[in-house]
């Protein structure tokens, strides 16, 4: 199936996809909210193009690279493949505008609230933005949705699956 057309599901990750304890990046300190991938699997089978957008400023302040952010998210992906779902691309912003170093410290647009990484993914993917949303857990993710002209969806607890069910029945 042709990504152009179809329907986009953004997710959030830490506080979405994953409970935030505060700069997550290992394997020992995920886990994933309740019925994520089963929240996933539902959007893949029906046909929605299901996309991470993440603000990492952890690689910014130095607490990891970003090839160990990359080998981290081969292993949630791969968590995901278990339970039988899949994410098409992750996009990440690891700047900061006050508290990162050297080539990170930035105030830029593709942080949210900025709509950086949405309007890269829709370049990228062209998806249906009228029928897409962006599930967040912050109102800078729904700052960012708005700005990117899709509908921000807030979550604020529950099982994800019906969460996403209901959105895209």
């Amino acid at each position: 199936m042709s990504d152009a057309g179809r329907p986009c599901a953004f997710l959030d990750r830490d506080g979405v996809v994953n409970e935030d304890t505060g700069h997550v990046h290992t394997p020992a300190e995920f886990r994933f909210m309740p019925g994520m991938p089963e929240a996933i699997r539902l959007l893949n089978d029906a046909g929605w193009l299901v996309v991470v957008v993440t603000n990492q400023s952890g690689i910014g302040r130095g607490l990891y690279t970003e090839a160990e952010f990359e080998d981290f998210t081969r292993w949630i992906d791969e968590r995901l493949a278990e339970a039988g779902a899949h994410v098409d691309a992750t996009y990440h912003c690891p700047h900061h505008p006050t508290e990162a170093r050297g080539e990170y410290l930035m105030d830029c647009e593709c942080r949210k609230p900025g709509p950086g990484m949405l309007l890269r993914a829709i370049a990228e993917f062209q998806p249906d933005v009228r029928r897409s949303f962006m599930l967040g857990d912050k109102r800078g993710d729904m700052e960012a949705a708005s700005a990117a002209g899709v509908r921000g969806v807030l979550y604020d607890g529950g099982d994800l699956r019906d969460v996403v069910a209901g959105l895209i029945a």
